[in-house]
């Protein structure tokens, strides 16, 4: 009867991220739009911070500053201030980062424009009005979905853990697979009814926050402008671009980040 140790622990992972995952949808379900929700028309900083939360926000500002020529993006990697004076808290942000020499590595200014007070008022406004899920995807539907997923796994593999320990006779091998089936399903089916019913699962916006992204999205298609260029930047993130200039630059914003982060572990 040893196995029923592992057939508990399998049914307590996966209703543990069940739970998780229905209280996250709860919660998401509990943010009521109003008629102001209704009406409100996304700027691009709303839009790619419901897209892509905090970071999305920096890159869509630098992308944007560099389309107008007020910021030199290089393919190595480096920002050059042109025009110091910022039209929005968000620009300000992004030159604030660089410093007083007017250049530094692209990575780490948009790490610093993506923690900065713009972007946490932008997060909270949208919060308060039901568009943005609270706690960015600490708690969130899409990280609930990964604990299940993750669940889903963890119960074959104690399965079959179970199924290899020497079991007498009387135990058919057949009747403890049958038992792990139980949480198996129990998981599969609630990711199941999560694609169905909440699918696509966004880390940082609701479902009236989806609603509007989807909608700005529209109305941009069949248009050629730089509006749109920057809406596919801030809706689908870096790579959306197609200049290979930019692409480069960013590019060698990723590579700066990985080197950062095994410098650090």
């Amino acid at each position: 009867m040893f196995w029923v140790l592992f057939l508990l622990s399998a049914w307590a992972v996966a209703g543990l991220a069940c739970l998780r995952l229905c209280l996250a949808a709860v919660r998401a379900a509990a943010v009521e739009p109003g008629a102001v929700v209704r009406e409100h028309t996304l700027t691009l900083y709303e839009a790619a911070f419901l897209s892509g939360g905090p970071r999305r926000v920096a890159d869509l500002t630098l992308v944007s500053m560099a389309r107008q020529r007020r910021l030199l993006l290089a393919h190595t990697g480096w920002a050059t201030v042109v025009d110091p004076r910022g039209r929005d808290d968000m620009e300000r942000s992004v030159i604030g980062a660089i410093g007083p020499g007017g250049q530094s590595r692209i990575a780490p200014v948009r790490a610093a424009a993506a923690a900065a007070d713009a972007v946490r008022s932008l997060a909270d406004r949208l919060v308060g009005a039901g568009l943005a899920v609270p706690d960015g995807g600490a708690r969130g539907i899409a990280a609930g979905v990964r604990r299940v997923r993750v669940a889903a796994v963890t119960v074959c593999a104690l399965g079959l853990v179970a199924l290899a320990l020497p079991l007498p006779a009387t135990e058919p091998r057949l009747l403890i697979a049958l038992w792990f089936a139980l949480p198996l399903a129990l998981t599969l089916g609630c990711l199941a009814i999560t694609r169905m019913e909440i699918h696509p699962y966004s880390r940082w916006a609701s479902p009236a926050g989806q609603r509007l992204v989807g909608a700005l999205v529209q109305r941009a298609d069949g248009t050629a402008d730089d509006r749109t260029f920057l809406t596919s930047v801030a809706v689908r993130g870096m790579h959306a671009i197609g200049e290979p200039d930019l692409r480069a630059a960013f590019a060698h914003r990723e590579k700066y980040a990985e080197d950062h982060w095994e410098r650090r572990a």
